[in-house]
């Protein structure tokens, strides 16, 4: 199936593991047609630039999130890519051969209902002895739900939701968190026939205490979807209820010791040994029991219940009081005159275009985030003939000259009195940004300084944020749903969801 795969771009977040080139060699041998894109997300906070060239892999496209995580990551991922379909890999996997065919059998024919197609994940274990405790822990990969090791999306369901939860700091919880979201919208996601196989990366023997931090990400996880998310995530409890117990068995022991209540600190104390051992003994058991791995066992087995405990209240703490992720709008189309640079009416001369302190820096900040922006301007001095739409042109471009590229721009020439559908307040200028960038106007956002920005983004469908210059009316600041003060703190609502 070709043409579906041609309709397809594959994202790989790494963190320049060595494993990537494993991938990268993969999918540069495998057979067959290559879908439109591959993007590498380098999610490293610096270093020099990859070097993934090679023949044989889909047009390749590198972007760099500065170390925002995987959640972010992906996102960036998949907001630069323009198919209908986006294929996540992580980046240490390495696809079978026939890949991308059976990613191609995968997406055919699934119905507008079916959101995503997961992979079937294998994990090699080794066959001269027993898996060791960090190896069984990864084998379960083969069985998990959801998981963005393999797991292809369209992207309007991504960008529907808002794409990964970002509050999820790390590799664990987003993709179940996703994909709940997802299914809670009437959609389905189904299992494809396509494998990857998923090594054992090595690690060193206190990777299990690392791990613990997840807890955090457990308690988000039940505010955000409630007491029944794990039988629906597919994500048993594990043994926390166990680790709280032991855990305060230990604490006891320490408070009646220094009450000098020898005997009851004598028994909380044997609770605690008794816990521990068991726990020790249920990891060490199936394991080779070799000396280095017994050690490494005994001595994490007294460590992770405190720990899984403390990361666990801290994510009680942290998560009180959470909303419904929404993350960044896909488009935010801003006014020009007194938004992104200061007003000068009617100005048609390039050399007076002057942005705004700081609009530089904003704008940027969402083209790294992957958010496409736009200009939608009011230019009734065309009408009056006071400039030419040449003069406007030339204005624009040394906007983007100034200020970095945009990806549509929007312009009425029309007066107060022409009854055109474009001129804002009316909603024409915005509804052709969407439709140009095939964007639901859910999905959009329009910032100006102006009631008439505001109207004509609601108008729209979408959202409008008020940024008061001065020159605003009193009353159009008070009729505003969402204000910022600042072109920049603007941006920091975007990023942050909030709007």
């Amino acid at each position: 199936m070709p043409g579906r795969l041609e309709r397809s771009s594959v994202v790989v977040p790494t963190i320049g593991r060595p494993s990537l080139d494993a991938l990268l060699d993969a999918l540069a041998a495998a057979p067959g047609p290559r879908p439109a894109e591959l993007i590498l997300v380098d999610d490293r906070p610096s270093g020099a630039p990859l070097r993934p060239e090679r023949p044989g892999l889909p047009p390749l496209r590198v972007v760099r999130t500065g170390g925002g995580g995987p959640a972010r990551a992906r996102n960036l991922g998949w907001r630069t890519a323009r198919t209908e379909w986006v294929a996540f890999l992580d980046d240490d996997v390495v696809p079978d051969p026939d890949w991308y065919g059976q990613l191609a059998d995968d997406l055919a024919d699934l119905g507008p209902d079916v959101a995503g197609s997961q992979g079937r994940v294998r994990v090699p274990l080794p066959e001269d002895r027993r898996p060791t405790d960090w190896e069984r822990s990864t084998a379960g990969l083969a069985t998990s739900s959801w998981i963005t090791a393999d797991l292809a999306y369209r992207r309007a369901a991504l960008a529907a939701m808002g794409g990964f939860d970002e509050r999820f700091p790390r590799a664990f919880r987003e993709d179940s968190d996703l994909a709940l979201r997802v299914m809670d919208t009437g959609s389905r996601l189904v299992r494809g026939r396509r494998r990857i196989t998923h090594p054992v990366r090595p690690v060193d023997r206190w990777v299990s205490l690392r791990v613990q931090a997840g807890n955090a990400d457990d308690v988000l996880m039940r505010r955000l979807h409630g007491r029944g998310w794990r039988a629906r995530a597919d994500a048993p409890l594990g043994r926390r209820p166990q680790h709280l117990g032991v855990t305060v068995a230990a604490l006891a022991a320490g408070g009646l010791a220094v009450a000098g209540r020898r005997r009851a600190a004598g028994l909380a104390a044997a609770a605690w040994l008794a816990g521990t051992a068991e726990f020790a003994w249920a990891r060490i058991r199936p394991g080779p029991r070799n000396r280095p791995e017994v050690a490494t066992m005994l001595a994490t087995s007294a460590l992770i219940p405190p720990l899984a405990t403390w990361h666990w209240l801290r994510g009680v703490r942290q998560h009180r009081r959470v909303t419904r992720w929404r993350g960044a709008p896909d488009l935010v189309l801003f006014d020009r005159d007194g938004t992104l640079v200061h007003d000068f009416p009617y100005n048609g001369d390039p050399d007076w275009v002057r942005p705004v302190d700081g609009a530089r820096e904003a704008l940027d900040r969402l083209r790294t985030r992957g958010v496409r922006l736009g200009v939608v301007s009011n230019q009734s001095g065309v009408a009056r003939g006071l400039i030419s739409r040449a003069q406007v042109d030339a204005c624009n471009a040394r906007l983007a000259e100034l200020l970095g590229p945009f990806d549509t721009v929007q312009v009425c020439p029309h007066g107060p009195d022409d009854g055109c559908a474009c001129r804002k307040p009316a909603p024409g200028m915005v509804k052709a940004a969407c439709a140009e960038l095939d964007v639901d106007p859910a999905r959009c956002v329009v910032v100006g300084d102006i009631g008439a920005d505001v109207e004509a983004a609601v108008a729209a469908g979408a959202v409008g944020i008020l940024v008061p210059t001065p020159v605003t009316r009193r009353s159009e600041v008070a009729a505003a749903p969402h204000r910022a003060a600042t072109l920049a703190a603007a941006v920091d609502a975007l990023l942050a969801g909030a709007w």
